[in-house]
């Protein structure tokens, strides 16, 4: 027997001995659960009362939709926190591995005689191939593997119509969903043992998550505190300041009054039953302002459950059209198109706003958002996956489900999608929801001194206002990159080709 042969034998022996005598450690491997409150890996995990080895894996091999620049300088600052926290409150390492976690799971249990491994399951389909993948692998090698739900309020296998499908339209989904009891989170673990052994672990500083380059990330450093904690703050102001007026202001970019929380949930810093019971024990206070709003803002963790039940269910959603004759429409590719609405300068200033702010912050109000993607979809004519790939790079919540879901709504491919011919008419939506133009005057300042009247339409404005308001059109802001009105039966005119029924179309919205 060979040298590395007689370590293994070592190695396995000591596993088995400390498996018999109930002290074997354990492993919680860290995914999209970067907290310690309400997450069940690590609840079950306390109460085997086993070392625990606290795992995170950067995953070199799962290529699939990898993660965007934006995420990358989330997820390093969130793995800081989190490393903090369980070394204050555990006395516990987080340790960092890089590569395949089909090989270095394995090798870490044979390292440290690991008899058993906890995760929380993540629902892209290039994760669950691999998750199954690895469960199957560890349970032939006699390991014992539990899984978990920290991310979502019900498992998309669970919800299913009356005649056991799964559904396909919001509104009966979330309807059966709000029949089922509610749920509960649960406190982090009041104790843990960690693991005595010593384990190389990796600095998170040499995964270079962060840009340096350029360093692009101000704006994301000034807007966002990562981590647990400061989930909890902004769930906290949330409800002290903002819940009271969110089903009337939550289409107000100017306003600031939506929860801004999608980021810390893509990245488990907290979880959805968390945020569900805060509301309501906010609602039962008594405040009648906040019980009025509750419904509402519920219904939006709602769309994110849709979200990940129809990416469960069709897991092609990210790259193909949901429905399917979707896949004649005659998309009219131009760079230079792209181009200007990625950097906020088509001349349409809600939309270049929209787009300033995602550069900057890593984030965009979400009515923007659907303002900016209808532009894309239907002014320009641009594949909508042109547009979900941009968003998935430069946004800080870019989340699988949510990302193709909402983009598939607003090109009108998706379940229970906004019918095509609805296009959103960029100026009228400025006016309604932006009606003074602060969003614009902050993320388009060029555009700062024009009245009004105007902010939303500045090519309308007379000669004299342009002067005074120092803006010269064409050169010191873009003229608009196509007219609204021959956009738009551009588009009715593609969309009667697909589907011959152009007579259905609405007006302007």
């Amino acid at each position: 027997m060979n040298a590395a042969g007689g370590l293994r034998q070592h190695r396995d022996t000591v596993g088995m001995a400390s498996s018999a005598s109930g002290s074997a450690p354990l492993i919680v491997w860290f995914r999209q659960d970067l907290r310690l409150n309400d997450n069940p890996a690590l609840i079950a995990a306390a109460a085997a009362g086993r070392p625990v080895i606290a795992l995170y894996i950067l995953d070199t091999a799962t290529r699939d939709w990898s993660m965007g620049s934006a995420t990358r300088w989330w997820l390093h600052h969130s793995l800081a926190k989190l490393a903090a926290a369980l070394r204050q409150q555990y006395d516990l390492q987080l340790t960092l591995r890089r590569g395949d976690p089909a090989a270095l799971l394995p090798a870490l249990m044979q390292e440290t005689g690991a008899t058993a491994i906890h995760w929380n399951r993540v629902y892209e389909p290039a994760s669950i191939v691999r998750d199954t993948a690895i469960k199957a692998a560890l349970q032939v090698r006699g390991s014992a593997v539990e899984t978990h739900n920290a991310a979502l309020l019900f498992e998309p296998w669970t919800v299913k119509t009356q005649a056991g499908g799964w559904f396909k339209v919001f509104t009966p989904f979330w309807r059966a969903c709000l029949a089922q009891p509610a749920p509960v989170p649960q406190r982090a673990p009041k104790k843990l043992t960690p693991y005595a052994g010593a384990l190389a672990s990796d600095a998170l500083e040499d995964w270079d998550l962060l840009p340096t380059k350029p360093d692009w990330a101000g704006g994301l450093r000034e807007t966002w505190t990562p981590g647990e904690a400061g989930a909890a703050e902004r769930l906290q102001d949330f409800i002290d300041k903002d819940l009271h007026r969110y089903a009337n202001g939550r289409d107000r970019p100017d306003l600031n009054c939506t929860s801004r929380l999608s980021a810390h949930l893509h990245f488990g810093e907290i979880g959805p039953r968390q945020i569900w019971q805060a509301v309501q024990m906010a609602a039962e206070r008594g405040d009648a302002r906040i019980a009025q709003n509750v419904g509402k803002f519920l219904s939006e963790l709602g769309w994110r459950e849709f979200c990940h039940h129809l990416l469960f269910h069709f897991p092609t959603l990210p790259q193909q059209n949901f429905r399917d004759d979707f896949d004649a429409f005659p998309w009219n590719p131009n760079a230079d198109h792209v181009k200007a609405w990625q950097t906020g300068h088509t001349g349409y200033p809600i939309v270049d706003a929209g787009m300033r702010q995602l550069w900057h912050s890593g984030w965009m109000h979400n009515r923007v958002r659907m303002i900016a993607a209808s532009f894309l979809i239907k002014h320009l004519l641009q594949d909508w996956r042109v547009g979900e790939a941009w968003f998935w790079d430069t946004l800080v919540d870019a989340n699988l489900a949510n990302n193709a879901g909402g983009w598939q709504w607003v090109a009108g491919s998706g379940a229970d999608a906004a019918p095509y011919f609805r296009i959103f008419n960029p100026i009228m939506q400025g006016e309604k929801f932006d009606p003074e133009g602060d969003y614009v005057r902050r993320w388009v300042p060029e555009l700062a001194q024009l009245p009004n009247k105007y902010i939303h339409k500045p090519w309308t404005a007379p000669e004299s206002v342009l002067k005074q308001a120092g803006l010269v059109l064409g050169q010191s802001y873009p003229l608009p990159l196509v007219d609204h009105a021959t956009a738009r039966k551009a588009a009715l005119a593609a969309f009667a080709a697909l589907r011959n029924d152009a007579d259905q179309a609405v007006g302007d919205e």
